[in-house]
């Protein structure tokens, strides 16, 4: 089975930055594709960022420029670097995982074809 979580979050002002961090685990050899997403109530979930079985890494327009996505294969661990933050950023950011051989932009975008969800964890950002 298997398991994200996701650490890092926080609260911050605006132009700061903040690492989220997911830690995976029971992928065993499958192949996967995973993504950042971020959802505010009321609003419906948002691919943020994407990285599938070639490594290549995909944006949502919103965050291009701001924010990298890097994986550590080795350690089964995605990271989201996350610069020039503003309050519109604010949101709980998930962690997401699909298993098969997809590019990184199928997980950002298809957010009803992920299969595996972390708890989130919250970012809230300051004027």
């Amino acid at each position: 089975q298997v398991q994200l979580v996701e650490s890092g979050g926080g609260s911050v002002q605006s132009g700061g930055s903040l690492r989220l961090s997911c830690a995976a685990s029971g992928f065993g050899n499958n192949e996967y594709c995973m993504a950042w997403f971020r959802q505010v109530p009321g609003k419906e979930r948002e691919g943020v960022a994407g990285i599938g079985v070639f490594g290549r890494v995909t944006y949502a327009d919103s965050v291009k420029g701001r924010f990298t996505l890097s994986q550590d294969k080795a350690k089964n661990a995605m990271y989201l670097e996350m610069d020039s933050l503003n309050p519109d950023d604010t949101a709980m950011y998930y962690c997401a995982a699909k298993i098969g051989h997809y590019d990184g932009i199928f997980c950002r975008i298809m957010n009803t074809e992920i299969d595996y969800w972390g708890k989130g964890t919250l970012v809230t950002i300051s004027p």
